[in-house]
């Protein structure tokens, strides 16, 4: 097999296209049917989100990874579930794969209580505590030093858990993308960075907006070798994900994956797509990872036709029963936009603070909560120390 850095993969230039498992042996049947089923389930589940945002059930942004499921499964299944997956905003998919059920996904897509965030979140702050998904990010990059954070406790407390880092290629040229790899690779943190090529940073053409436009070399300066996998063949993404992963794990140092691959849709659902010609998304619509899957499943005699209609027909049973569940679920009691905020002073009910430039503590308004959580009154010493910190920032 070849090296894992020596893997072309598409680029919307012309590359020579792989073929689907080329290279790279089929998991146990089992675990085969498993990805396709998960696949197929967070395709039919962008699907019916982008329609319930249509239909005005969804606000806010809705991000859709429609084609980039051969990523997300290969990826995380190259994870143990003691390992953590931190996303992007386009998370759907990653909160899916790491087993959160699809009526908390559409119920926090809703804004409902029963969402995985209790309805706070929405498509871009998916979140599951217990199954180790740290979340998807707002802010472009912000997830990098998040996940360098969490590598970090993992190293502290001696553990041999890997975190993998999900961003696009347009956060590749953020400030945090340098900095992050440069302390990882400094401090040896068990991270696996993978940067999601889908070849335009929002509607702006990888070509047109980095330099480098070969993303797996542009760690290499701070430290952190580079990989690539086609992000298009779930099985070329496992391979190559969990050699990422050995030798982060054995040898304690980061590494940065580029996965080459294509969202069908726009960047999101407000986007009119006038970057890119109809032509172009066709041409990689025809590399579907999802029925080329299939086909090679039936291909090698591990599933028949009539087993992968089965598939299909139960991703879209289980996805109506998320949206009929979705909206049976009550929205949050209007009283709960105070819970877990951190506020200053008496401005309003929340979590306890204090004004740094003041040196007697503030406790929020009277609340069994707010006194649990806070007690009467913060150290001296610790007040003085926030006072002093905040005087010396502005000398």
């Amino acid at each position: 097999m070849a090296q894992p850095a020596d893997r072309d993969g598409p680029t919307s230039d012309g590359v020579q296209r792989r073929t689907p498992g080329d290279g790279a042996a089929l998991p146990e049947a089992d675990a085969a049917r498993e990805w396709l089923a998960t696949m197929t389930l967070i395709r039919r589940f962008e699907e019916r989100a982008g329609e319930m945002y249509a239909r005005a059930k969804i606000g806010g942004f809705l991000h859709l990874s429609i084609g980039e499921e051969a990523t997300i499964v290969g990826s995380a299944r190259a994870l143990r579930e003691s390992d953590y997956l931190v996303s992007t905003y386009r998370s759907h998919g990653h909160a899916l794969v790491r087993g959160t059920p699809p009526e908390n996904v559409m119920a926090e897509l809703f804004g409902r209580v029963d969402g995985c965030s209790h309805g706070r979140g929405g498509s871009m702050h998916m979140f599951d505590l217990s199954r180790r998904f740290m979340g998807g990010y707002g802010i472009v990059g912000g997830n990098l030093p998040i996940a360098a954070g969490i590598a970090l406790s993992s190293d502290y407390r001696g553990e041999d858990e890997v975190t993998l880092c999900t961003f696009g290629d347009g956060a590749s040229n953020q400030g945090t993308f340098g900095e992050t790899l440069n302390m990882a690779a400094l401090w040896k943190l068990p991270v696996v960075f993978m940067v999601i090529n889908n070849q335009f940073g929002m509607g702006t053409a990888l070509r047109r907006h980095s330099a480098v436009t070969d993303l797996q070399r542009k760690g290499e300066s701070l430290g952190v070798p580079g990989m690539r996998c086609d992000g298009m063949d779930v099985l070329d993404t496992y391979t190559v994900v969990c050699e990422a992963v050995r030798r982060v794990r054995e040898e304690r140092q980061p590494l940065l994956v580029e996965a080459v691959t294509y969202r069908f849709r726009g960047h999101s659902m407000a986007d009119p797509e006038q970057y890119r010609s109809k032509e172009e998304v066709a041409q990689w619509r025809a590399r579907d990872p999802i029925p080329a899957f299939g086909e090679l499943l039936v291909r090698e005699g591990v599933i028949d036709e009539s087993e992968r209609d089965r598939v299909d027909a139960e991703a879209r049973e289980r996805v109506e029963a998320a949206v009929e569940f979705a909206d049976r679920s009550p929205f949050p009691e209007a009283d709960s936009l105070y819970d877990d905020v951190y506020v200053l002073d008496q401005q309003v009910r929340g979590t306890y603070s204090v004004r740094t430039t003041d040196p007697q503590a503030h406790p929020a308004p009277a609340g069994e909560q707010a006194q649990a959580q806070a007690g009467d009154e913060i150290p001296q010493q610790m007040t003085d120390a926030l006072v002093l910190g905040e005087e010396a920032a502005y000398e």
